[in-house]
């Protein structure tokens, strides 16, 4: 079996099914291990929030906005438990506090308070009081809405608060303590939920950090000069940076772009943003610029769904596509071996 990058292009222009074939079967995911990241937070420290809100409460027999506030300042960790009792995100809940106090809760302030509190979880807080105040408006709804439950809504709809633990108000907190939770209640509240999906997003970039620490150590190892961006970062004659430039970003001779998906659809979206990266350097030699030879390195099951998306990537980059099997080919096999240092 012959990969892309091994042949003239082409060959990859008149059939490109075997070329396909070659780059899925070399396409490994691994998404069950995830990175626990900074501010990580394991069971017993979750346990330690929840049993001092339930203690604070009398097993939940009674939701006071002043008592739960104490509680939260004491133990802060409290308060990433009254979230997922809500089950919302920190947005979320920051956004019905505004409205239903009417006080500055920005999205910023609710990620800056849960990230603080995750780093730190049973440091008591110590904030100004126009933090607590912000803090008093989130406890007051959480206890607003666990105490009501969840409201009727149309045969169509489906509330967020319809679950085990708040869809009956105190009674059903009340129960969900003192009995447990059925098991079959608990594996449908995943299904809907996607298990792990709150921590997976929010390492979510730490996970594409590894595929492109896999390109770096390569290019270092061969000792080729390149400038890896940063999130976000702006260059000229780039409206979106791509994730490497060589040998610099002021005359890029090659760029690479590290992508990794387990989701087809996000596959599509980033096998579109290669193909733009083609046309930017097609474009340049429509200005009397040097063209750039455009290399893709991905990774995870999603690339692997749609064999057309496959064929595209595979015209764009001219057959340059790597994957983290095939990664220790990626300097000899494309220009990145005129800029080889080492022996």
């Amino acid at each position: 079996m012959k990969y892309p990058f091994e042949v003239e292009f082409a060959e990859i222009e008149a059939t490109p099914e075997p070329f396909v074939s070659a780059v899925v079967s070399s396409l490994v995911s691994d998404f069950l291990p995830l990175p626990k990241g900074e501010g990580f937070i394991d069971y017993p420290l979750f346990e330690a929030g929840y049993e001092a809100l339930k203690k604070a409460t009398c097993g939940f027999s009674s939701l006071s906005g002043s008592v739960v506030l104490k509680t939260v300042i004491d133990t802060p960790i409290a308060l990433v438990v009254l979230r997922s009792m809500l089950g919302f995100t920190p947005p979320e809940w920051a956004y019905l506090a505004s409205q239903r106090y009417g006080c500055e809760l920005n999205q910023g302030f609710a990620r800056t308070l849960d990230r603080k509190i995750r780093m730190k979880p049973l440091e008591p807080l110590r904030s100004a009081p126009e933090v607590l105040n912000r803090i008093e408006a989130l406890v007051d709804t959480a206890c607003d809405l666990l105490t009501q439950g969840c409201p009727v809504v149309t045969d169509s709809q489906i509330h967020r608060l319809h679950k085990a633990d708040t869809v009956g108000g105190l009674t059903a907190l009340r129960n969900m303590a003192a009995l447990g939770s059925p098991y079959a209640m608990l594996l449908y509240e995943r299904f809907l939920g996607r298990p792990f999906a709150g921590h997976r997003d929010s390492v979510s970039e730490m996970i594409g950090d590894g595929l492109e620490n896999a390109i770096e150590e390569t290019l270092l190892k061969a000792g080729v000069s390149f400038r890896k961006t940063k999130r976000a970062e702006r260059f000229l004659d780039f409206d979106q940076a791509p994730d490497f430039m060589i040998p610099s970003e002021f005359s890029p001779k090659i760029v690479i772009e590290a992508k990794l998906t387990e989701d087809d659809g996000t596959a599509r979206d980033k096998v579109t943003r290669i193909q733009h990266l083609h046309s930017l350097s097609i474009a340049n030699m429509s200005k009397g610029m040097r063209k750039f030879e455009v290399v893709a390195c991905i990774a995870g099951r999603g690339f692997g769904v749609r064999r057309e998306d496959m064929k595209k990537l595979l015209i764009a980059t001219r057959g340059k596509v790597f994957t983290p099997k095939t990664l220790d080919r990626l300097v000899e096999c494309t220009g990145l071996n005129e800029f080889k240092t080492t022996k």
